[in-house]
């Protein structure tokens, strides 16, 4: 199947029903026990520093663990399947001191075994295709936000530099032949629209255009993203690219996250995609709420015709992604809502003129 053919499948499943993601990676990595060994591999042998706790890095060393846990989510009834590449941009692996060639093996190889194994899953279930979300994570380092409480301006990277990350990433992840790009984990509203310049300015000059998903976090109880947005404004900030679906993933779990997507749902005239946490972690990291607990949570939100795509974030694992699956089967997507023109602007609060 042609990507353009397998574009027009998810377009055309969107508006059947409602599409599921897969879920934690970190959580299902972790239950591997790896070495530092694992993260190495041949290629990375005599590499200076540690490696261990670099995922992402797996789609070069440990490639048969990344086809696996693809595997795992597409059995457990996932529609879409991240590539293993959260981190990989040249910014965000410099803290492990790789190059600019590593990192765009590791987005052109994560996007490959993702690949392979939807198409294999397509085969199998012709009539459930698979599909590949490309995985754009956040930066550790911010435009919006200053790195020196004693100087408002200070910064640790600059817009280009960020944009020009991010569009080695998309240009790799692009040829590694994904459907579509996912934005997730959002704490930086700036560091997204480089992404998505990024993205825009390499379709202008003739890359094959991918439908785009944004997905932002919010924090805490206070209802806005670390840059400080609330739901709404985040909204206006990036509904010039026309986005595919836009939601909110990660920070916390489904009964708290509840309020910011229903806003969400009601001011976007896209699709609303949300894939919570496993509930909030206890005293030691780990997360508690169990799979069922998980599903009747976003069962309710399907039934309120909130939502669109639907998965897990961390703590989440393909029997939580089983049990949720099996909760929205049936269940009607929701429908967009169609707004009346005006201007809408945003800051840290959205601004609306009729």
């Amino acid at each position: 199947m042609s990507r353009s053919s397998r574009i027009a499948a998810l377009e055309r499943a969107a508006r059947e029903r409602i599409l599921v993601l897969d879920g934690s990676w970190g959580v299902m990595i972790q239950k591997r026990g790896l070495t530092e060994a694992d993260f190495r591999g041949e290629r990375f042998a005599a590499h200076p520093g540690q490696l261990k706790g670099n995922n992402d890095i797996l789609c070069l060393t440990r490639p048969d663990i990344i086809a696996d846990l693809h595997g795992q989510y597409f059995a457990a009834g996932a529609d879409i399947s991240e590539t293993n590449t959260f981190s990989s941009t040249v910014i965000a692996q410099d803290d492990y001191h790789l190059d600019a060639a590593a990192v765009r093996d590791i987005n052109l190889e994560g996007a490959r075994i993702a690949r392979r194994v939807a198409d294999e899953w397509t085969v199998r279930q012709p009539s459930k295709p698979r599909f590949v979300a490309g995985s754009v994570g956040p930066l550790n380092k911010m435009l919006s936000m200053s790195s020196d409480v004693n100087d408002p301006g200070a910064r640790l990277v600059s817009f280009d530099e960020v944009y020009a990350a991010y569009r080695d990433q998309i240009l790799a992840l692009n040829e590694g032949g994904v459907d579509l790009y996912l934005i997730e984990t959002i704490t930086d509203t700036l560091n997204c629209k480089a992404a998505l310049k990024a993205i825009l300015d390499l379709e202008d000059e003739g890359l094959e255009h991918l439908p785009v998903w944004i997905s932002g976090t919010i924090t805490d109880r206070s209802g806005r993203t670390l840059s400080g947005q609330t739901a709404e404004a985040f909204w206006n900030s990036v509904r010039h690219s026309r986005p595919f679906a836009v939601g909110f993933n990660c920070a916390l779990g489904a009964d708290l996250m509840r309020p910011h997507i229903a806003e969400m749902s009601r001011v976007a005239d896209t699709l609303v995609a949300a894939y919570p946490n496993a509930g909030l972690p206890n005293a030691f990291g780990e997360y508690d709420e169990a799979p069922h607990q998980t599903a009747h949570e976003l069962e309710d939100w399907a039934r309120q015709g909130l939502l669109n795509i639907v998965g897990g974030c961390c703590g989440t694992t393909p029997d939580h992604i089983r049990h949720v699956a099996e909760a929205v089967a049936g269940l009607a997507p929701r429908r967009p809502p169609q707004r009346p023109r005006a201007l809408r602007l945003s800051g840290l609060e959205p601004f609306e003129l009729a």
